[in-house]
């Protein structure tokens, strides 16, 4: 295998026959050692994070595949800690795509002054760059086209995804009593056809969830989704 990537949380490699695979660590975004989805950096390593991130992702992936939402996503093997995925090309140098549903994280830190902890938001999206040097930059519909990162086209169909997308990842968390307040995603080209499609993965290392008022640590929320599956 062709290593192409070598990322926080996963690395990636090419396969002989072109498709790509997505090898999980145990390395979490954080601070100080304490977990942060919204974090730059690796701030500590949880023993198994990558094996239950990868549940969660094989989990909601083949959901959206059966719903016709289009992703990368091909197969799993949980014990290895792999998913195979169809190759594409990410936005740019890469961008992230937040749908908030409460008022917290960066969202409150930037807008504090209007917004209250907590608060109710209409699936808000936002778009980020993945860029660690500059925190991350929020970046308009409008930046991303004059600065040819994507088209206007690219932009409906990214939004409209994220909105279907986080919609299937609440209800399914609601079905355990569960409540979604953020969910961080990102999308692709596929490179067979240029479709834009989900990427990465969906697991409780990109998301905010709370039960009872109280958050969910990742470990935790694989178990709480998965149990008895």
């Amino acid at each position: 295998m062709n290593r192409l990537y070598t990322g926080k949380t996963k690395d990636v490699y090419e396969l002989e026959n072109g498709d790509y695979l997505l090898q999980f660590k145990d390395d979490v975004t954080g601070e100080n050692g304490v977990f942060d989805p919204g974090a730059n950096t690796v701030g500590l390593v949880m023993e198994g994070a990558g094996r239950a991130g990868l549940r969660l992702t094989k989990f909601f992936f083949e959901k959206l595949n059966a719903a016709n939402i289009p992703t990368h996503y091909i197969d799993a093997d949980i014990e290895k800690a792999t998913m195979t995925v169809a190759p594409a090309s990410v936005f740019g140098k890469g961008l992230e795509v937040i749908c908030r549903y409460r008022a917290v994280g960066s969202f409150l830190r930037r807008y504090g002054l209007y917004a209250e902890e907590g608060q109710q938001l209409d699936a808000f999206v936002e778009v980020t760059l993945k860029d660690d040097a500059r925190q991350d930059p929020p970046i308009s519909k409008s930046a991303l086209e004059m600065l040819r990162i994507l088209s206007a086209e690219e932009y409906e169909a990214l939004e409209k995804l994220t909105k279907q997308i986080s919609q299937v990842v609440k209800d399914e968390l609601s079905l355990k009593g569960i409540e979604l307040y953020d969910i961080k995603l990102e999308f692709g080209r596929l490179k067979k056809d240029g479709q834009v499609v989900l990427i990465d993965e969906i697991s409780g290392g990109n998301m905010r969830a709370y039960k009872d008022g109280v958050y969910v640590e990742p470990l935790e929320l694989e178990k709480l989704m998965l149990a008895g599956e």
